[in-house]
């Protein structure tokens, strides 16, 4: 003879299904790693490589911050940067549900190199010891540091490749190819 599914036993195994799939949902949504964390890593993988690290403070929102993904991993100079640097990205800045893709941390860090107030992306290159090398700030014209974010316009772009000249072991051949893929994304934000 068949039990009767009785009331207590059906919420019963309704809190045990949510349970675990909340458990599921919440283990395969882990928090991302703290900004120290990654900035660390990052500078062991570098030490190991012979690298430098390029860290990005960015956002889903942030169209800008997209810009420069896709320009650094495109095939024309995505050698060179995976040659030299060890890239790592720390969110910041989110909004609203996207608030638990931020790196715990990542603000802090952030306002400790001063690019709290720029906007993003922001960017910093450091040695293996994670000591700063260069950031996203150039001086204008007045002497003021101000963000160059993705770099498009011709000044930004000679401070961006500068900067890679200083920083890394690219030639001037892959130089020129940063240089050029940068300058397609003014051509096409109509910066």
């Amino acid at each position: 003879m068949k039990k009767p599914i009785t009331m207590r036993y059906l919420v019963l195994s309704l809190t045990v299904a949510f349970s675990a799939f909340t458990f599921s949902a919440v283990k395969a949504q882990q928090a991302p790693p703290a900004a120290d964390q990654v900035v660390k890593e990052a500078c062991t993988q570098a030490a190991k490589a012979n690298k430098k690290v390029f860290v990005i403070f960015h956002a889903s929102w942030c169209g800008w911050c997209h810009k420069m993904d896709t320009a650094m991993n495109d095939a024309s100079v995505k050698k060179a940067f995976d040659n030299n640097y060890e890239i790592r990205h720390i969110t910041v800045m989110e909004n609203g549900a996207n608030k638990g893709l931020e790196n715990p941390g990542g603000a802090d860090l952030l306002a400790k190199y001063h690019g709290d107030q720029e906007g993003i992306p922001f960017w910093l290159v450091l040695n293996t010891n994670s000591d700063l090398l260069a950031d996203s700030r150039m001086k204008s014209p007045t002497g003021k540091l101000q963000n160059v974010g993705c770099p498009a316009q011709k000044e930004e772009l000679d401070y961006f490749v500068g900067i890679l000249e200083k920083t890394s072991k690219m030639k001037p051949a892959e130089l020129e190819a940063v240089r050029t893929r940068f300058g397609k994304i003014a051509a096409t934000s109509g910066h």
